[in-house]
């Protein structure tokens, strides 16, 4: 006998082994988070990105410290941290007990790191990036919100009870 909890719940009763109570059926104890295949992907290649994203800000510190604004201090140590939270935080991405978790700790790590980006496009002399294309340098602004959406799309889980 199988019991459907809204659309996505489902509770399978064996013969002769029946919830002891009615609040046993609701328990998400029992839940198993699902990822499809592609959220699966996008979990593997967003751990990925952020590990080699991170691992980059201790290979060459000294690009990611050109785009910092000046009103923020420390960039040495801030090029530092925000690279050890990127490896951290793709890293967890694939530890499913704190994968959601690592994904908006990712996604707050993107708001920190906005001002930098802000900084790149605004001011390409002194970010050193004068050379790189203003689409480009504009273009990472609305990448932002896409790596927004591709962290919590992939780390969504669909719930089914066993």
């Amino acid at each position: 006998m199988k019991i459907y909890l809204g659309f996505r719940f489902r509770y399978n009763l064996q013969p002769n082994s029946f919830p002891s109570g009615p609040l046993d059926v609701l328990l998400v104890r029992s839940a198993v988070a699902l990822l499809s295949s592609a959220q699966k992907i996008g979990v593997a290649s967003a751990a990925l990105f952020y590990v080699v994203a991170g691992t980059l800000h201790f290979i060459k510190p000294d690009a990611y410290r050109k785009i910092m604004p000046p009103y923020i201090p420390w960039h040495v140590s801030m090029v530092a941290i925000s690279g050890g939270f990127e490896i951290l935080g793709g890293l967890g991405l694939l530890v499913p007990q704190v994968r959601r978790t690592a994904a908006w700790g990712l996604v707050g790590l993107l708001a920190a790191v906005f001002p930098a980006n802000l900084y790149m496009a605004t001011n390409p002399m002194d970010a050193g990036a004068a050379s790189i294309a203003p689409a480009l340098r504009w273009g990472r602004l609305p990448l932002q919100l896409i790596l927004v959406w591709w962290l919590l799309w992939c780390t969504r889980p669909r719930r089914s009870f066993r």
